[in-house]
């Protein structure tokens, strides 16, 4: 395993660093302002539309993307490039098109949608003139076990008709997420894992109503599109809509669920870098009983301890974007369910600490700590519970 960076992958890092501190990271006032502007408003604000428009001219577009339609990057060569974004984790993805949801619906797009359907849904996703959401977690049953999923996608002549409600759509509050890719179940009898199939549906379709936003710990993510609960009441689409074969619904989640997870946890450890460089700054400017906090031995060994985690868990994320490059997703399943469980819960450890560095300053939204702190802590919900990953990690090792 060589984990060093080839001359492409240097020369893409230094540009999207130089652009996230000098440009990104300094934009971040200028979306605080915007959104205080604009109570009450869903999407992106007028700051991120000049970032993208300076990142498609710098060359920093689509980078998560493989192939033709991508910036053709390894997971090994992109991995860095995430957790750049990650330092700025509200700025940073979205301003070079590589925020979730929206990359892992271009990945199913690109992999198993029809031409047809890359017409109509990804080249506009990939120019970022349209969002997505994609419609998974359903308020009534544990979905942590996606065989559970009820909502009904029935066969009807030439249409599909989808019946059910989901929740923590991620984007769909933005009116210009045009797209929703739902999954339910085309046939309840089947067995347990062919049960499943996604559709896609357009947000105007009648029959589709947004029911209310979600917010994370009082956080509404209002400037990307919050999260929202969606009802499907007798939603007719034509059957073309389908994507991939009816029954491929379970299958097709996992491959989104692969590259979702590990660029979740390239970012995470971007935030867990910016919260490490606040605090040495606090920590070399603030004075509590007599000394500095960074001659406080607690405090050293919480930058310690955390400079040791970062660099570990890094290296796992590589060596996981190697593993899925060099033998595919299915064979790297277990160093994904690993970072997946390490990488939030490091990140979130690394967080409280800083908000403990900050004091009370860290609880409020004078950094972004406390924001930072709530999406790390999402993340061990998001693609999967820790609990889920534990058990499959577990009962895979004992399989060996």
């Amino acid at each position: 395993m060589d984990f060093a960076p080839d001359a492409r992958t240097e020369e893409l890092t230094e540009r999207l660093r130089a652009f996230i501190e000098d440009r990104v990271t300094p934009a971040e006032a200028e979306l605080d302002a915007e959104l205080a502007a604009t109570p009450g408003e869903w999407g992106l604000r007028p700051v991120v539309g000049r970032l993208q428009a300076e990142a498609r001219a710098a060359g920093l577009w689509n980078l998560f993307l493989p192939g033709d339609r991508g910036a053709g990057l390894t997971n090994l060569q992109y991995a860095p490039l995430a957790e750049l974004t990650g330092r700025s984790p509200r700025l940073g993805p979205v301003a070079v098109n590589c925020a979730a949801p929206d990359t892992g619906n271009m990945e199913l797009l690109a992999e198993f949608g029809t031409p047809a359907q890359q017409a109509e849904w990804l080249e506009p996703l990939l120019d970022a003139r349209i969002r997505s959401a994609f419609c998974m977690t359903e308020p009534a049953v544990a979905s942590s076990d996606a065989t559970n999923i009820a909502t009904r996608i029935r066969r009807d002549g030439d249409e599909y008709v989808i019946t059910g409600r989901k929740w923590w759509s991620t984007g769909a509050m933005n009116p210009d997420a045009r797209l929703f890719i739902v999954m339910g179940k085309t046939d309840p009898d089947a067995p347990r894992h062919r049960q499943q199939s996604m559709i896609l549906v357009p947000r105007d379709t009648p029959g589709v109503r947004i029911v209310r936003p979600l917010t994370v710990f009082g956080y509404d993510d209002r400037d990307h599109g919050g999260h929202a609960e969606i009802d499907f009441d007798e939603v007719r689409v034509p059957a073309a809509n389908l994507l991939g074969g009816e029954g491929e619904g379970f299958a097709i989640a996992q491959a989104r669920l692969g590259p979702g997870r590990i660029h979740h946890c390239m970012r995470a450890i971007g935030m867990g870098e910016r919260a490490l460089d606040l605090v040495r700054d606090r920590a070399g400017e603030r004075v509590a009983f007599g000394r500095p906090l960074a001659e406080q031995g607690v405090v050293r060994e919480w930058i310690a301890e955390a400079r040791i985690e970062l660099e570990a868990l890094r290296l796992l994320v590589l060596k996981t974007a190697w593993l899925m490059d060099t033998v595919g997703n299915r064979a790297a399943m277990t160093e994904i369910q690993a970072i997946k469980i390490a990488v939030p819960r490091a990140v979130q450890r690394i967080l409280d600490r800083a908000i403990q560095v900050f004091g009370a300053a860290g609880l409020s939204d004078d950094t972004p700590l406390a924001e930072m702190f709530a999406g790390a802590r999402a993340l061990r919900l998001a693609d999967g519970p820790d609990e889920v990953h534990l058990s499959a990690l577990g009962k895979a090792e004992l399989r060996r």
